[in-house]
This record gives C-alpha cells, structure tokens and sequence, in this order.
C-alpha cells in the first residue's frame, strides 16, 4: 500500500511540475499492477486484481444517474425500479425529480442524490445552498455540488473555501460531494481543490458532470485520490460506459462511480455515446 501511496504521489508531481522524462514509464503504473485500490473499513487497501469486485458487486458503488434535461416521469420512474433491481447506491437525477425518485425507493436502501449549481457551478453559494435545503426536505440524501470553476481559474481559494463551507452547512447529515470539472482545470488546480474540500468536511471529490469537454480519466482519479488521501471518496463520472472502465477507474482510487450505463456495467456490455 505504500509503495502505491508513493507512487501516487510521485506521478502527481511530476505532472504537475512536468519533470517526467518523455517515454518514462509512470511509477503509479507500475505500482498499481496486478492490484485494485480499494476503501476498506480502515481506510484504503490495495487489493490482488483476483480479489476485484465482480459486476455485479460494483452495483454498491454505482450512483445510477439521469441528469439530460429532457428527462420525462416514465424515465425517473425506470431509473428507479433498476436502481431497485441491482441495488444501486443511489439514483442521481436533476432536483425537479428528487419528490418523484423519493415516492418510487420508499423502503429501499437506495438513496436519493441531486446536482446543485448543475452543470456550470456558476451560481452564488447562496444558490446553492438554497438549491440543497429544498432537495433535502423533499428526500434527497446526497447532494452534487459544482465547484465555482471561475472562482478556482482566478485563484480565489477563500472564496473556494467559503463556497465549501457554505455548501456543508447547508447539508449538514447529508452526503456531499463536489464535481470539479477536471477537463477544464491544471493537475495544481485539480489538487488544491480537492485538499480544500477535504478540509471543510466534504465526502467526495468528482470528477465531472458529463456535460462538458471530457470526463472522468484514471490519471485524474489518481490525482484526486493522492491530494484527499483516505480523508474522503473520490467519484468517477462522465465517459465509464463498460465493466472494464469501472475497474480501471477503482484501480486508480475511485470509491464511487457516476454512470447513465449502469446497466451495461453490471450485465458486462458497453454503451455508446456521449454525457454519464
């Protein structure tokens, strides 16, 4: 474990201070062979791939998700009844829908989670905040906030901070997890984010929303999982359509996964297309 620890951190750095020699190998490569990253009861462990989970276990960490904006009742009601069926972790859905996916997993260990400040991350943490009070009176129990991108781009990492706190204030009891956006951050940006969010409490860190340029990558996930250590989750989403890109995606940390193809996951197929 921690020679993978290490390795991590090495390969972080030396991408973000762009030190590692053309055609090198990356260390975190060859650390992680043949074994899975994987959260225990103690915190991280690293696994013989033999030992990986198989499709049907990755449904535990599948937060089965619906966020197209033109979502309709028939869809959040069959994104429930599979969630139901494979024992999903969640359902992820627009917060329109939270009242509705609420009425359809009455009883069942499948949670409730909504997006806040979704897709941009463009409103004011008041809005946000506002956002997830509401969803949580109606039955969500976790909530997908989107980090104040332009607050990062322009260094305002108190603002960054604040925007946190304000955000875990407001979920107090509840799950929150904070969607970077990482196509459209630098590794420095990536990194500093997801060490503030780990200090205000968060309980993950996310890759992306599937709504922009790129989604979740391993190296990015690696990333995630060196700068939080074993003090939060890290989610993969956007882009994991298949049962392979799931594991290579717990391989490099991930701890949950966001996919529109959780089906295809569990049952060993893939999917075509673009967004979750």
């Amino acid at each position: 474990m921690d020679t993978i620890l290490r390795a991590t951190a090495s390969e972080v750095l030396a991408r973000v201070e762009g030190t590692r020699p053309v055609g090198e190998r990356p260390q975190l490569l060859a650390a992680l062979e043949g074994t899975a990253l994987l959260r225990s009861r103690s915190g991280l462990e690293a696994r013989p791939v033999a030992q990986l989970p198989s499709s049907l276990d990755l449904a535990h960490l599948i937060d089965h998700t619906l966020l197209k904006p033109q979502a309709c009742a028939v869809e959040i009601d069959q994104l429930c009844d599979e969630a139901r069926t494979y024992g999903f972790a969640s359902v992820c859905v627009n917060p329109l829908w939270v009242p509705r996916a609420t009425r359809n997993l009455e009883g069942s260990p499948v949670r409730v989670c909504t997006v806040v400040g979704f897709p941009l991350g463009a409103t004011t943490s008041r809005s946000k905040a506002e956002e997830a009070r509401e969803a949580l009176t109606q039955g969500a129990r976790e909530v997908d906030m989107v980090l104040a991108l332009g607050v990062a781009k322009s260094g305002d990492w108190e603002g960054v901070r604040r925007d946190f706190g304000t955000l875990r204030e407001a979920t107090s009891g509840a799950v929150l997890k904070v969607i970077l956006e990482t196509c459209l951050l630098t590794d420095e940006e990536k990194a500093h984010s997801c060490r503030l969010a780990a200090e205000e409490g968060l309980d993950f860190v996310k890759t992306s929303t599937g709504f922009s340029t790129g989604g979740a990558t391993e190296a990015d996930v690696a990333l995630m999982r060196s700068a939080v250590g074993a003090r939060c989750g890290v989610k993969a989403s956007g882009g994991i359509r298949d049962y392979a890109g799931a594991i290579r995606m717990v391989m490099a940390g991930a701890t949950r996964l966001g996919l529109s193809s959780s089906l295809a996951v569990v049952a060993g197929g893939k999917v075509d297309g673009e967004g979750y």
